[in-house]
């Protein structure tokens, strides 16, 4: 990532117009009062029904045309004419679920109004950007002003494992994209600044289920039976042992589980015990193998203690692997606007994101989104009950993107 300059790398040498600046206050306002709106009524994946009409709506107030997805949540909406076979469009990617956990924030005007749900993960902070730079960008398209056509995909179901990816690109999201770009909320980085790498920044993540069953018995008499009890505590501790040795250390394959269930009485050996958690890799090609070595893991660590095994090993996503063009176009776009200071380097994180689906047909990027109050010292972390963004990271999202459509047209043409 370059660092030579704050000049700004678009108009210097050219005869452009100067990038859009900062947002009116009106827009600014509104951006706002729409992303709490939305985090006072988060929808988990699939049913997000009224965050889609809401997008909708605002959409087509600006003289937009959104196409709902079939699925009847999440919306495709073009601005600009689209020839599917020029690959000549930009696609601004933006999740809109919720997380199925309940808001802890005690002193919050906006917190969430339906009980057990939460915009833990920033989602709402996501949509409003990109309607924000669709807003944006269809005033220039108005004018004249948009060099290339955009594609705003507001998706469903991100949270929900393979996740909804796939179902908007069977839509049609990803017909004559070129290139797409996308945001994720990151506590750890200040509001105003962006995170960026090349290469992974995501991991892949799958989801396991396990079902073992034995004859049950007394806790008197565990040699005569089954001790399942000790056998979920053994597949527990020992599977992840196992799936480590056989793998190479740095490819970061963990087995982490989040749920056990098995037994109901102090005295009674149970017949039935149900294990689940989740398979996360950094590396994409241990990824592949993953499924046969956890399988057979459980399968060994389950016979030798005479249990039988039923599992569920569901495919979630592979790593985000962010193009090194796309990411110099992130920097460049977000320098421009903010200086050079407003980039920084991010670590590859063990979360899970589905917009590695669609980095499996086009190149694009994701950029950690800043979003703690500058100053504070408090760790915060994603999918946690009192999770909040400093808003001011909004309008660094707008800017962000809509710089980025607009420098990646400049420069492909000069």
């Amino acid at each position: 990532m370059s660092r030579e300059s704050e000049a700004d790398p678009v108009t210097a040498g050219h005869a452009h117009a100067p990038l859009p600046g900062a947002l009116p206050e009106a827009l600014r306002a509104e951006l706002v009062a729409f992303r709490r709106d939305l985090h006072m009524h988060p929808e988990l994946g699939n049913q997000e029904f009224r965050t889609t009409a809401a997008i909708k709506a605002r959409l087509e107030k600006a003289g937009l045309r959104p196409r709902v997805l079939s699925g009847g949540t999440g919306l495709i909406c073009d601005i600009g004419d689209v020839d599917p076979a020029t690959g000549s469009v930009m696609a601004l990617r933006a999740d809109i679920d919720a997380l199925p956990i309940p808001d802890t924030k005690s002193d919050c005007a906006y917190r969430s109004t339906v009980p057990d749900r939460a915009h833990a993960c920033g989602h709402d902070v996501h949509t409003t950007v990109v309607l924000g730079a669709g807003l944006v960008m269809a005033e220039l398209y108005r004018d004249g002003l948009l060099p290339r056509p955009v594609r705003l995909i507001f998706q469903p179901a991100e949270e929900v494992l393979p996740g909804g990816a796939a179902d908007a690109i069977a839509c049609g999201a990803l017909d004559g994209v070129g290139r797409i770009i996308a945001v994720h909320c990151d506590p750890r980085v200040d509001a105003g600044r962006i995170g960026l790498r090349v290469g992974p920044i995501t991991s892949a993540c799958d989801r396991l289920e396990i079902s073992l069953e034995g004859p049950g018995g007394h806790t008197a008499r565990p040699h005569l039976t089954t001790d399942l009890v000790t056998a979920a505590a053994r597949v527990v501790t020992d599977v992840p042992a196992l799936v480590g040795r056989r793998v190479d250390t740095r490819a970061g394959l963990a087995v982490t589980w989040g749920r056990i269930d098995c037994g109901h009485a102090p005295n009674v050996i149970p017949q039935h015990a149900e294990l689940s958690g989740t398979v996360r890799c950094l590396d994409i090609d241990a990824w592949r193998l993953a499924p046969d070595m956890v399988v057979a893991a459980i399968d060994e660590v389950a016979n030798l203690h005479r249990a039988k095994s039923e599992i569920n090993y569901v495919r979630g996503v592979p790593p985000v692997v962010n193009d090194a063009e796309v990411v110099d176009l992130l920097d460049s776009a977000m320098t421009a606007r903010r200086g050079a200071d407003s980039v920084e380097s991010t670590e590859q994180s063990l979360g899970g994101e589905d917009f590695s689906w669609y980095l499996e047909h086009v190149p694009g990027a994701m950029a950690r989104l800043g979003v703690r109050p500058p100053g504070e010292r408090t760790v915060r972390d994603l999918h946690q009950g009192d999770f909040d963004a400093d808003e001011s990271a909004i309008q660094v999202g707008v800017e962000l993107f809509t710089a980025a459509v607009l420098l990646d047209a400049r420069t492909r043409t000069a």
